[in-house]
């Protein structure tokens, strides 16, 4: 089964799809993301260090097939890269601000390169390895899951998808990671995962994070894609399924107050 799914550990090599970013090393923390093999429609993701105690991540889906979405990833990804260490990269800076600076960017980016309006869900955030702390927008996509010792929480959209107005604004949030605390991000193709009439759903991701104990990242993104591919009973090859999960040691230090 796993030999279906794709985990981030390089580059990707092939020449149709973007070049996917290696996985940063992170303190007292992991990221990881794992999606099927087979690139259907626009779902993109990046990781970006971008500077001493920050790193940067983003999951999009740009609406379309592949073909019809490669140049607006493309250009989504550069600007992503570009604008996020500019954003970042200063010792002192205002991260919720950057992340609505950088959401503003990234908006501009896919209608000029749509030439019009291209429907992109987009979550995005920046993990602070010094406080434990993300900061992060959620324009439109699907709720980011957000799981500590106590329950887990879902991370709604705080404004609308990318790609649908020129000035649109999504709201930045911020959400402290405790120790041993998990974020995990599901593609739409996994909520909207089908087997005959019943959907995947927020409900089966939630119930799938409540019952992983104690895993890693990566063992969180396999996890997830398995319940999918189990729920449909076969393969998920009618769209593309992501996940991408921040997953903080049990052992790191709380920041001083």
């Amino acid at each position: 089964m796993l030999s279906l799914f794709h985990h981030d550990t390089l580059p990707r090599k092939s020449a149709e799809e973007p070049v996917q970013a290696a996985v940063p090393d992170l303190r007292d923390a992991e990221i990881a993301v794992v999606y099927n093999a087979k690139r259907i429609g626009g779902d993109f993701y990046d990781f970006l260090r971008v500077g001493p105690n920050r790193v940067l991540f983003g999951l999009l889906d740009a609406a379309g097939g592949e073909e019809d979405t490669r140049n607006i990833v493309a250009a989504a990804k550069q600007t992503f890269r570009t604008r996020g260490m500019e954003l970042f990269a200063p010792e002192e800076v205002n991260e919720t601000e950057a992340m609505t600076e950088l959401c503003l960017d990234l908006n501009r980016t896919i209608l000029e390169t749509a030439v019009g309006v291209r429907s992109c869900p987009a979550f995005a955030g920046c993990y602070n390895e010094n406080l434990g702390i993300v900061s992060y927008f959620n324009a439109g996509h699907t709720p980011g899951f957000l799981r500590d010792h106590a329950s887990v929480a879902q991370l709604p959209a705080t404004g609308l998808p990318l790609g649908l107005f020129s000035h649109a604004t999504s709201d930045s949030q911020v959400v402290a990671l405790e120790p041993g605390a998990a974020l995990l991000l599901a593609s739409r193709g996994i909520v909207e995962a089908k087997c005959k009439d019943e959907e995947f759903g927020l409900e089966g991701v939630q119930h799938m994070l409540e019952r992983a104990a104690g895993e890693s990242a990566n063992e969180l993104c396999v996890s997830l894609l398995d319940k999918v591919q189990e729920f449909m009973c076969r393969p998920p090859t009618d769209n593309d399924v992501t996940a991408l999960a921040l997953v903080r040691a049990a052992t790191a230090k709380v920041a001083a107050s």
